[in-house]
C-alpha cells in the first residue's frame, strides 16, 4: 500500500518507467499545456494553482524530466473525488493512466477514504474503459455537465467503494 507522505512513486509503462511525483506550481504551464491538447473544455492555470494552495492531492507522472501525465484528487469526510487525471496522447494505451488511478486509489484508500467519485463526459469512452477496469461502477447522470463545442455535453457519474462492509 502506499503511504499518504511518499514523495515519489515508481510507475511501469509498457516502454518507460516514470514516476510519480507532487505537483508544484512551476508545473503548471506544462500540465496547462498537456490539458489544452486532451480535452474540449480545459482548466486554466489558476485552476490548477488553487488546487495546490488548498492542498488537493496534485501529482504529475514524469519520466526523463517530462511531464507524461497528471491527477488531481480532492477528499475529505471519507469521501474523494476524483477531480481531473489524464496522460499525454502520445502515452495513451501504455498503463500509465492505469497506474497513475491505482496510485490514488491506492492513496485514498491508506487516508481511510471510503468511497471515490468521479464523471467522465459521456463521449470520452476510453476514459471509462480505464475506469471500470479498475473497479469503478457507473452510478448516475449528471446533465449537461460540461461545456461543449456545440451547447453541453452528460457526465457520467463513477463510483468506487474502498472499505468492506460488514
Amino acid at each position: 500500500m502506499i503511504e499518504p507522505d511518499q514523495m515519489h512513486h515508481q510507475l511501469r509503462g509498457h516502454d518507460l518507467n516514470a514516476s510519480i511525483r507532487p505537483m508544484s506550481v512551476l508545473d503548471v504551464p506544462k500540465v496547462c499545456a498537456i490539458e489544452q491538447r486532451v480535452t474540449p473544455a480545459p482548466w486554466s492555470e489558476q485552476i490548477f494553482r488553487d488546487c495546490i494552495h488548498v492542498g488537493y492531492t496534485c501529482v504529475v507522472v514524469e519520466h526523463a524530466g517530462d511531464i507524461l501525465g497528471y491527477g488531481v484528487l480532492s477528499s475529505g469526510a471519507g469521501e474523494a473525488h476524483l477531480l481531473n487525471l489524464a496522460i499525454i496522447p502520445e502515452r495513451q494505451g501504455a498503463g500509465l493512466g492505469k497506474g497513475l488511478l491505482q496510485y490514488l486509489v491506492d492513496l485514498a484508500r491508506a487516508r481511510g477514504v471510503e468511497t471515490i467519485l468521479l464523471e467522465v463526459r459521456v463521449s470520452n469512452v476510453i476514459a471509462q474503459r480505464l475506469y471500470h477496469q479498475a473497479g469503478f461502477n457507473e452510478v448516475g447522470i449528471r446533465k449537461d455537465y460540461y461545456p461543449a463545442a456545440h451547447g453541453r455535453e452528460d457526465a457520467q457519474i463513477y463510483a468506487m467503494t474502498l472499505t468492506d462492509r460488514l
